[in-house]
Formats: C-alpha cells, structure tokens, sequence
C-alpha cells in the first residue's frame, strides 16, 4: 500500500479515536502510569495490522490492541518485583540517563518471548504461562487444571522447546541479533 494511502488511512480511521482511547485507558487502568507509550504502542500494532490485509474495524482493533497491552503492562507489573535503590557512594547522581538501546532491547526481548508464547497450543500456554509468568509450582498448577503433575511437566518441556524452536527460526530469519 503506498504510504499516502496508508497515512489517508490513519489519520481518517484510527487517529481520530485517539482521545476516546486516552479516556478508556485513563478511566479503565488507572495505574498505567505512561499512556502516551502505550497508545502509540496500540497505533504501531493497528498500523502493522492494516500492512498485513484489510482491518474491518479500525476502532474495534484499536481499543483491543490497546486494553491487551494495559493487561499485559500491569501482569508484568505482578511479576517484577521492583526493589528500592540506593544512591551509589561513587556517584552524586541517584539515576543518570537510561541506556535507551538496552531499554528498546528488553522491550523487543519481551514481545519477542509473548509472540512464542501466544503460538503454544492452548493447554501448553496456560501451563507455561502459570509456571513462568505467575511462578506456581507443578503441583499448584495441576491442581488449578485439574490435571497430572506428569501432563504439567509434559506440557512444561514442550513450551520450553517450542519457544526455543520460535527463537532459532527466528534467529536463522536474521530476526535477532546476539
């Protein structure tokens, strides 16, 4: 698509939505604390999604896009535990600038790591997403499925190995750099 057309296209179908979405994520996920970040992260997703084929509901996909990303930014949230920092004896400064490559890194890394989990089969994802993202053990988690510890293991082994497949196609693809 010539990139007029795709501009046109942004700025009559997904731009002017841009203040009702402000309103819904500032209404909605009141503890997202960056919303620019986050609505430009939604119209860079739309964006791609429209590259890709036609979207049939540009406002729909933006809303969704961006509610999915504010679910994600607060289950990462659970997961991370911040610990306080102390002022470094060697340094007057209590935080110096953001290493902004190893920050864009981390940020790619991470939806590098969601994208082949989201490729798992269903009952793979759920097991591995109780293992790795809210850190239960095998037996909470066959106990939360109602299924064996040996399913939970099985289903542990073929996530590792399919994300570690996902990563290796996606290194041979040139896709990432070590």
């Amino acid at each position: 698509m010539p990139q007029s057309d795709q501009t046109r296209w942004f700025a009559d179908e997904v731009q002017p939505h841009e203040c009702a979405l402000r309103a819904f994520l500032v209404a909605h996920f009141p503890a997202i604390t960056d919303v620019d970040d986050l609505v430009q992260d939604a119209f860079a997703r739309v964006l791609r999604a429209h590259q890709a084929g036609p979207v049939t509901s540009p406002r729909g996909l933006l809303f969704a896009t961006a509610r999915n990303l504010a679910l994600d930014n607060l289950r990462r949230r659970q997961v991370i535990s911040f610990e306080p920092m102390q002022e470094n004896d060697h340094s007057s400064v209590f935080m110096d600038v953001i290493d902004v490559a190893e920050s864009v890194s981390k940020r790619q890394e991470l939806e590098l790591l969601t994208e082949a989990i989201q490729e798992l089969p269903d009952r793979c994802r759920q097991v591995f997403t109780l293992r790795a993202v809210y850190g239960l053990s095998q037996r909470d988690i066959a106990e939360k499925l109602s299924i064996s510890e040996n399913t939970v293991e099985r289903q542990l082994s073929k996530g590792l190995r399919r994300c570690g497949e996902f990563f290796t196609r996606l290194d041979r693809a040139g896709g990432m750099e070590r």
